[in-house]
Order: C-alpha cells, then sequence, then structure tokens
C-alpha cells in the first residue's frame, strides 16, 4: 500500500492512494485499509483533505479497490478531479493502468485523454482479466477546468521555489551581516583609515570648480619681498617697518578686518611708537600665536605684546597621520603654562569680526553645537567617517576646501611690494578680509592637503592661504549655506554596509558564470562610487567608499564558492 498525504504536497502533487479500499454495502461510503486488521473513514480524513483542497489539491488518484463510495464522499469535499477504480482491481491491472496513465498524462495530453489512452492500453489484459478497461471512472467537479500535468508541476515548483526562497534569503543575510560586521570590526581598529582617506581625497579632487571667494584678499610676503627688506632690521618675514606702511595704506582703505598671519613673538621696535599705537587701537587688526602642547612636547609661541587678548587666535592645526589637513580646529581649552592663552582659531576669530558687522554672531545650541548664521557646526568624534580613535580635543570639523582652478586661487592675491607701491586699488580692500602671510619657501610655512600636483604630489599650500580656506569655509556656510563636510553615525554606517554587502551576496547567488558575476560587481562598485561622489558632491556626506567595497566583494566571494563547492 502506498498513500501520499504530505500536507506540504497538496500544494504540488495529486492526493494518491495505492492500496486496499471498499465501498459499504449502501454504496454512500468508503473504508481506507492501512492494514488488515484497521482501516480509516473519510470522514476521520475530512479537515486534512478540506484543508488540502483549500490551498490547491486539484487531483486525487485511488487506485484500489471498489472505489465509487470513496467517490461519492470526496464529492462533499469539492476536489476538482477524482479517479477512482469501479470494482475491485488486480494488482497488475491497478499497476498497468497508473504506468500507462502517467506516460500519457506527463506526455502533454489533457487528463481525460490520458485515462482513456490508458484505458486502451489495457486491453492487452482483458483476456486475463474481463472488463479491465472498464474500471478507471473519473470523478468531475464541472465547476473545475482538469489541470494540465505542466500545470501541476509548475505550482509544485513555484510553491518549492518560494519555500527555497525563503531558506536561501536567510541564509545569504547570515552570510552578509556575518561579512558586515567582520568588515565593521577591522575598520574600527583602524586598519582601514589609510585607505579611506586616500578613497576620500581622490573623491574631493573630483569635485567641479568653485567660484572665487571675493570677501577676501591675500598680501602674500614673497622671497622677493624678503629681500627687499633687508636694509631694514630683520624681523622674520616682515619688518616692523615695513608692516607699519601695510597698516597705514590698509587703515585709509577701510578693510572689515586685517589678520596678521605671522608671528611676533617680540615687542616693537621702540621708534616705532606709531606701529605700537595702531596695533593697539585698531579694532580690526588681529594676531596668532600657538597654544603649547604637552603631549607632543611642542612649545607655544607667544603672541605680539602690542595686541589683546580678543584679538588673538591660535593659528594649530590638527594634523592626520600622512601630515595632511582634513581637519579644522576651531576652539580649544589651552593650557594653563601655554603663552599662547586664545582659545579660539584665528581663523574664527576673523570670521566672527567679519559677520559682526551683519549682526551675526556666534550662538549655541542646548548641547553645545556652534550655530553660526545659516550654518550649524558640528564637532566631529573619535570615529566619524573613515576616521578611527583620533584625537578629537577641541571642538574640530573636517574642512571643506573652495577649489578654483587651484587650491591658492581661489582667493585674489597681492605681494608686498605690489600693494606698498600703489597697484592696489581701494576697492579690492574696502570691507573685506585681509590677510597678511608669507609664502616664502624660505620660511617653511606651508600645509599638505589631500589635492594633488599635476605632477601627482601631494600639494602644498603656503600658511595664510590655509588660513584663508578656513575663513572662507566659516562665511560660506554662515551666509551662503555651503555644505559643510559631515558623515553617517556608526550604527547609519552599518546599515549602508550591510546593504552592499548583501548585495554582493545577492549577485553571486543569481549569477552562476564568474565572468558576469566579475562584470556585475564591477558595476556594483561603480554605482558605489557614483553614490559616495553625489553624497559628497550635493550634500557635502563622507559615505563610506572602502568598507562597503570589500563588503560586497567578500560576500560575493564567499556565497560563490559556497554554491560551486556545495551547492544548497
Amino acid at each position: 500500500m502506498v498513500v501520499h498525504l504530505k500536507p506540504s504536497l497538496y500544494y504540488a502533487t495529486p492526493l494518491f492512494f495505492a492500496g486496499h479500499s471498499s465501498t459499504h454495502i449502501s454504496g454512500e461510503t468508503g473504508l481506507i485499509y492501512i492494514n488488515q486488521t484497521e482501516s480509516l473513514t473519510i470522514n476521520q480524513l475530512k479537515y486534512s483533505l478540506r484543508q488540502a483542497v483549500e490551498r490547491g489539491l486539484k487531483l486525487a488518484i485511488f487506485n484500489s479497490c471498489d472505489g465509487l463510495g470513496l467517490a461519492r464522499e470526496f464529492a462533499a469535499l469539492q476536489i476538482p478531479q477524482l479517479i477512482v477504480m469501479r470494482e475491485p482491481v488486480p494488482d497488475l491491472v491497478a499497476q498497468a493502468f497508473l504506468k500507462h496513465f502517467l506516460q500519457a498524462y506527463a506526455g502533454g495530453k489533457p487528463l481525460y485523454l490520458a485515462v482513456r489512452e490508458a484505458r486502451e492500453r489495457m486491453q492487452g489484459l482483458e483476456g486475463q482479466f474481463p472488463c479491465a478497461t472498464w474500471l478507471p471512472v473519473i470523478y468531475q467537479n464541472p465547476a473545475e477546468i482538469p489541470p494540465t500535468w505542466r500545470e501541476l508541476i509548475r505550482r509544485g515548483s513555484l510553491k518549492s521555489k518560494a519555500k527555497n526562497s525563503k531558506h536561501h534569503l536567510l541564509w545569504l543575510a547570515g552570510v552578509s551581516l556575518a561579512i558586515a560586521g567582520l568588515v565593521m570590526g577591522i575598520r574600527y581598529l583602524g586598519i582601514l583609515q589609510p585607505l579611506e582617506l586616500h578613497a576620500f581625497d581622490g573623491l574631493l579632487r573630483l569635485r567641479p570648480d568653485e567660484k572665487p571667494d571675493t570677501r577676501l584678499l591675500v598680501v602674500k610676503i614673497t622671497e622677493e619681498d624678503v629681500q627687499s627688506q633687508s636694509q631694514e632690521e630683520p624681523r622674520g618675514s616682515l619688518s616692523d617697518a615695513s608692516l607699519l606702511k601695510l597698516l597705514t595704506k590698509l587703515e585709509a582703505y577701510e578693510p572689515r578686518v586685517i589678520g596678521l598671519d605671522i608671528y611676533r613673538d617680540y615687542a616693537v621696535r621702540r621708534d616705532l611708537p606709531q606701529l605700537v599705537t595702531q596695533m593697539q587701537k585698531s579694532d580690526r587688526f588681529f594676531a596668532v600665536c600657538r597654544v603649547s602642547d604637552p603631549q607632543s612636547s611642542q612649545p607655544g609661541i607667544s603672541p605680539p605684546p602690542e595686541i589683546p587678548h580678543q584679538r588673538l587666535g591660535f593659528s594649530d592645526l590638527t594634523v592626520d597621520a600622512d601630515n595632511v589637513v582634513r581637519r579644522h580646529l576651531l576652539s580649544l581649552t589651552p593650557p594653563p603654562s601655554s603663552p599662547c592663552l586664545a582659545t579660539y582659531a584665528f581663523s574664527v576669530q576673523l570670521a566672527l569680526r567679519y559677520l559682526a558687522v551683519q549682526n551675526i554672531s556666534l550662538t549655541f545650541t542646548p548641547d553645545g553645537t556652534w550655530q553660526l548664521g545659516k550654518a550649524t557646526f558640528k564637532p566631529i568624534e573619535a570615529h566619524t567617517g573613515g576616521y578611527q580613535d583620533i584625537d578629537a580635543a577641541g571642538y574640530q570639523m573636517l574642512l571643506n576646501y573652495r577649489f578654483h582652478h587651484s587650491l591658492q586661487k581661489f582667493v585674489s592675491q597681492v605681494t608686498l611690494a605690489e600693494f606698498l607701491a600703489g597697484k592696489v586699488n581701494a576697492s579690492a580692500v574696502k570691507d573685506r578680509i585681509v590677510l597678511i602671510g608669507t609664502t616664502a619657501e624660505s620660511f617653511q610655512d606651508s600645509s599638505l592637503t589631500p589635492y594633488s600636483t599635476p605632477e601627482g604630489r601631494v600639494q602644498k599650500i603656503p600658511g595664510v592661504i590655509l588660513q584663508a580656506q578656513m575663513i572662507s569655509q566659516l562665511l560660506s556656510a554662515a551666509l551662503e549655506g555651503r555644505a559643510l563636510l559631515w558623515a553617517l553615525s556608526i550604527w547609519q554606517e552599518t546599515i549602508w554596509i550591510c546593504a552592499w554587502s548583501f548585495t554582493g551576496s545577492l549577485l553571486a547567488w543569481h549569477i552562476l558564470k564568474v565572468r558576469y558575476l566579475v562584470i556585475a560587481n564591477g558595476f556594483a562598485i561603480l554605482c558605489l562610487y557614483a553614490a559616495c561622489f553625489v553624497f559628497l558632491t550635493q550634500w557635502g556626506g563622507w559615505i563610506s567608499l572602502v568598507p562597503s567595497t570589500l563588503a560586497l566583494l567578500a560576500s560575493s566571494l564567499v556565497v560563490s564558492y559556497r554554491k560551486h563547492s556545495n551547492p544548497i
């Protein structure tokens, strides 16, 4: 006896019973015999059979004796198609009918024609078993169209695929999460930081040019300017006499702010009291000093003694391990022993003084975040974007460089000699921020940037130009809402990396050929790169590129290897 009553098959295969059955003397009910002493009534199977019909059972075959009673009981269950035997059937006849019926039915013939062909092919048994061709009979629900073999197979295939797809989806999700977690762990340890910073620099360099910032003017002191002052008392790159001439001329042109980006840890010469008075009394003149750093044993540099504390700003920089300046230090708390006690950066002081004329001042949100005009300056943390466990002391943010043909051409520049010779119009100075600093290479006042030269080397810019970049960032954000650079939180980064890890798993699962999989992964990485570039260009977002790429490739490799070596 064979009986197929497994619930999972109700969706796909016919209900099939081969064994012994009988019809009650009334002809209205029937029994299915499990063995010689035990039997089941259709009433005992009614709940399971009704559930099977609701789930899509289309065909039941009872290749057993005397099945008319079974057929009449099944009518109440509304099984679409039912095949039974009218009378007791010999085993040889039952086997022959099933064989010929399945051959015809699976060969594509409709249900009725398949039963008819099976009967005709059993005519050879008539001599041994009279009326053998008469035994099979079809009970039909008139409201149902008989299913074809292909329809039954397709229904079973779809249900089987749905079940397997759910299992595979869970497995792929598990693999993707595990790989994403591994990548996040490696990233958290800082192993990927150099690669991430390099990728970030590459994206920055691809951004389109911006308009120059016309609110600033740089008076640069070149090597020629230094040499021209050789007859004066040498005091760094700018002598007291030259500074006095420069300030006198500048004041006449009415700039909004003047910033001296040159260390002067010494007093003005006694024979130049006018310079002392001008430095003390001018509320638009600001100077720099350097805060000492106990951790690096770097001594500070005192400010000019003539400048009051409120017109001082520190020039300290936050430099990465590769000596590139990617961050902007806005404020810090100097150690008590430092010769420079300025709490705000030089760039901040000049920007605040410039904005004060427009009634824009620095405010703070309840959580201490800076608010300046249209911009909110959120500080970075030890784990921000590609940075992992960095020193985030003070109030730091990412530096969004302005690029116009080059990092230096975004701002108007004039040499000291040109300015003193009267080659600059008053309109080029009025209401601007004027920065004074040296570009002479002999003073080694330059910093590395994320940008590169046409020859492929890391680009250096003079310190005064770097200060101009920082001031421009503050003014552009406060006045125009220019995007500040930001990064996702650690949880947002995790979701982003998990998504790309899952993408790699799906590609490997659905693409069997390695060549096509390589092309698909390459296209996915291209889309990832484009997404990171759009986020950076349009909204200033630093979205993880390297970890997402690694997660995508690792997931794709693991799933592809598993499919080819041990199919699931």
